[in-house]
């Protein structure tokens, strides 16, 4: 026989290299398991915020990937030397910065299905169960809310939910479907109107305390975007709307978009959808919704009149991923017609479409955004949903609610401290009474201790620290032993030179 053909030699190479088949997997599987499930169980005895410098890991790699395979024990070994030194742990019960991420062992187990199943769902042909399970389960969470119906997709409504990667690419998909919206139907009452000479003179508007990716957003859909100053409570009132759209409009300029934000990322707080809906409704905006916080927080009963209003939306958009034990990435997004987004962003090669696809019957989420691919991201909410279930959901948000009430309490009897907005659900914004410089260096001097970890907002030109109840294992011993070290750094602050009773008055 002659020699084996460099194919052949190539395939015996390959198997020899992979080194893990099945019975491999299950091992080492179960090994992955106990190691996450010991992190999680450990975490707290971990360094919250990690004390490494930028490029520490670079040098601790090297400077190309590996000619022949290596063993799964260095990997992991190489997890905890390299790896986790520079992890900030955002599930730690002392981690009280930005907002939540969730995390819960369903949702990981949901993952690990996810990626086995490998499918990429951008039609229902390409995996049947990924687009309906996704269709049913954004109407479960609809429900849960209580969204009006229009928002549902049912069996036959002209709504529905697609679930987007984050906040950030919903609120882009919104603006830019609005924009389409409104050039088509500009264009068709006006042919000769070209779509540059519409585009120039779109104006969007979100309040002054809106996210920076609604800002990004305009940037990214080529429209100006206008910032509606806020009132006493950090709100978009109708008032200020009104007299903006006026504004623009006698300047011959074209309101379109409006994003109302509930639960602001600086302070929590929340438009005034009763007022700011019913312009946009009149004046024939698209009202976009951006919850991505405080929308977990509506499943409980207590907390759903905060969404009033939601009727007017013709988007509303919420992260499952923030506060919903669902983890990253799912931003949960509704529209009252879908139509206003598969209008905007479908496009039809040959290659991606199937028999089904007009049959009415069924959606293909690659017309809902941005990308083409999309994980199997519902099943993450389908294991979340039924091993909570709503109750259980309910009670970890009513635990994170009392949390922070109780920290507010704290703050409050401390006459050195102010609470600078009000406490709604699970941030407390807070300073010491005195200079931005004062509360600059007790921010430092918190995070660079490392025991805990806060961020910084500004509101009306005040340095204010914030404190979210984040980790799904915080207990209020957590909350209180952090409060004593934040005493315990505000009392060095105010002992050390220039600072002090001089310092707090100001």
């Amino acid at each position: 026989m002659g020699p084996a053909h460099p194919a052949t030699t190539g395939l015996l190479r390959l198997r020899r290299a992979v080194t893990m088949n099945a019975s491999e997997f299950r091992r080492r599987g179960k090994e992955m398991v106990d190691y996450v499930a010991d992190y999680l169980e450990g975490i707290e005895g971990r360094q919250v915020f990690p004390d490494v410098d930028p490029g520490y890991l670079r040098r601790l790699i090297p400077t190309t990937a590996p000619q022949e395979p290596e063993t799964f024990e260095d990997i992991i070994k190489d997890v905890e030397k390299i790896i986790m030194p520079g992890v900030t742990h955002w599930h730690s019960p002392y981690f009280f910065a930005y907002f939540p991420t969730a995390s819960s062992y369903p949702a990981m187990l949901a993952d690990m299905l996810c990626g086995a199943i490998g499918c990429i769902g951008f039609s229902w042909a390409a995996s049947p169960a990924c687009t309906e399970l996704e269709t049913v389960m954004m109407d479960w969470l609809g429900k849960m809310l209580q969204l009006p119906e229009a928002f549902l997709a049912g069996e036959a409504g002209e709504g529905g939910g697609v679930i987007q990667g984050t906040a950030s690419e919903a609120t882009l998909v919104a603006l830019l479907a609005a924009r389409t919206k409104v050039t088509r139907r500009l264009q068709a009452a006006s042919p000769e109107l070209t779509q540059a000479a519409i585009m120039e003179k779109l104006v969007a508007y979100a309040s002054d305390q809106a996210h920076s990716s609604v800002e990004r957003a305009g940037l990214i859909g080529g429209v100006r975007l206008k910032a509606i100053p806020s009132d006493d409570k950090f709100a978009m009132r109708a008032s200020a709307l009104q007299e903006a759209l006026e504004r623009d409009k006698a300047a011959g300029l074209i309101p379109f978009f409006v994003v109302a934000t509930l639960g602001t990322t600086s302070c929590c707080s929340f438009d005034n959808l009763l007022e700011v809906g019913p312009i946009c409704h009149e004046e024939g905006l698209w009202l976009h919704v951006d919850a991505a916080y405080a929308g977990s927080a509506f499943i409980c009963p207590e907390f759903r009149h905060l969404l009033n209003g939601v009727e007017f939306a013709d988007s509303f958009n919420f992260n499952p991923h923030k506060w919903l034990l669902v983890n990253f990435d799912c931003s949960a997004m509704w529209v009252k017609k879908r139509t206003d987004l598969t209008g905007a962003f479908r496009l039809d090669p040959v290659y991606l479409r199937h028999s089904h696809q007009d049959s009415g019957l069924i959606t293909d989420y690659r017309h809902w955004q941005l990308p083409l691919g999309r994980r199997f991201r519902s099943l993450k909410m389908w294991f979340v949903f039924r091993m909570y279930g709503v109750k259980g959901l309910q009670a970890y948000i009513r635990k994170h609610v009392q949390l922070s009430h109780a920290f507010e309490a704290l703050v409050r009897q401390d006459t050195r401290f102010e609470i600078c907005a009000e406490v709604t659900l699970g941030l407390v914004c807070f300073r010491l009474k005195g200079s931005n410089k004062l509360n600059e260096a007790l921010l430092e001097s918190i995070n660079s201790a490392k025991k805990i970890h806060l961020v910084p907002c500004s509101l009306r030109d005040q340095f204010v620290l914030r404190f979210a109840i984040c980790s799904r294992t915080v207990e209020l011993a957590h909350v209180q032993r952090a409060w004593e070290h934040i005493q315990e750094m505000a009392a060095k602050v105010l002992r050390a030179p220039g600072e002090g009773k001089a310092e707090i008055k100001n």
